[in-house]
């Protein structure tokens, strides 16, 4: 296995671990996330959606599909997720998990784009 497949895969694998919290366990990413649940169980839905399953099946997708497209696409799932936290950064106020969250979202999705289509 060459360095780049390895790094794909330890970042779909990352991807879909994320993703499993989300969509397993949504009041353990509501709380990790200062989101509140309102008694609707919208709330939880959507974190088990947007939050959740999506990410592991697009990690999963990655690894299937196998190739740098694949990954590359991967990687702007995690752009996308950079810019709305960028947005949320700009114009809801910042906080350290906040940034940190939006580190991890750059640099995932970056890497991903970068190694694949580069």
């Amino acid at each position: 296995m060459d360095f780049v497949l390895i790094l794909n895969v330890l970042l779909a694998l990352a991807t879909i671990g994320f993703g499993a919290a989300g969509w397993l366990a949504p009041d353990w990413t509501m709380k990790k996330v200062g989101l509140a649940d309102t008694g609707s169980t919208m709330g939880k839905s959507e974190v088990r959606a947007a939050s959740g399953a999506l990410f592991v099946v697009a990690g999963l997708a990655a690894i299937l599909l196998g190739g740098p497209v694949a990954y590359a696409m991967l990687g702007f799932v995690w752009l996308g997720g950079a810019l709305g936290r960028a947005t949320s950064l700009a114009l809801d106020g910042t906080t350290t998990r906040k940034w940190g969250f939006f580190a991890t979202e750059i640099v995932t999705g970056a890497v991903l784009v970068l190694i694949n289509l580069y």
